[in-house]
């Protein structure tokens, strides 16, 4: 069996076995399916608990689903941007400062690459070398930490969140359109753990991190959810 030689790496493919690229939109994409099926199955089992028929249980599931998923888009396109305003303005005042005081500036790049194990002849020589090829760029990477990898697209993230969650609440609105009404607290818990499993794997799998321990932590904070939401339909009784 001969064996496909691999690809020689370069500087665009060099990332393609890693996946700390996909953190950014798999973390919202994640978050947003987690916060929809749990949500939505929490909410609807506490409505089940207190109601003797199906129609408010589906009026409670959609209406959680609609604002759910628009509220977890803007709140995702409302943070991400927060951050990106942070993030230039940090980047303006860096240019401000290397305008003002360039050797400072030079000799505190010289440190941080210090600090990191180069010798200080070493240092200097790579912070030279580096800013006079891009001052900013060198300053914006290795001083401020900010990268175009750790950099997200607020449109992205609130698209990714908002379709996510809308794709995760679509799941336990079909149990309570489907399932008998006289144990749809028990449907919604063990559908809702299927796909909470589900979710964990393809986000571990996705994300290149232990599926076990992924499944596990999905599992245990789901259940917890589910379970306070339908103790609190239960204490209060109220049919509904």
């Amino acid at each position: 069996m001969t064996s496909h030689p691999s690809r020689k790496p370069t500087l665009d493919n060099y990332l393609d076995n890693h996946y700390v690229h996909r953190s950014n939109w798999l973390r919202a994409a994640v978050l947003g399916a987690n916060d929809g099926i749990i949500s939505v199955s929490s909410l609807a089992i506490g409505v089940a608990a207190a109601s003797t028929s199906r129609d408010p249980i589906l009026l409670a599931t959609m209406a959680s689903l609609v604002a759910g998923a628009l509220s977890m888009a803007a709140g995702e396109y409302v943070s991400v941007s927060s951050q990106t305003d942070i993030e230039k303005s940090d980047i303006a005042r860096e240019a401000e400062e290397l305008a003002e005081m360039p050797e400072m500036e030079l000799q505190m790049l010289a440190k941080i690459y210090e600090s990191r194990g180069l010798k200080e002849e070493t240092a200097m020589l790579v912070a030279k070398e580096l800013t006079a090829k891009d001052a900013l760029a060198a300053h914006v990477r290795d001083e401020l930490g900010i990268t175009e990898m750790s950099q997200a697209n607020p449109i992205q993230a609130a698209l990714a969140s908002g379709a996510a969650f809308t794709a995760g609440a679509v799941l336990p609105l079909l149990v309570t359109l489907l399932a008998p009404l006289s144990y749809m607290e028990y449907y919604l818990y063990v559908f809702t753990i299927i796909s909470l499993i589900v979710l964990g794997v393809v986000s571990a799998k996705t994300g290149g991190a232990p599926i076990g321990k992924a499944i596990i932590r999905i599992v245990i904070w789901g259940t917890i959810a589910m379970g306070l939401s339908a103790l609190v339909g239960y204490l209060f009784g109220v049919q509904v």
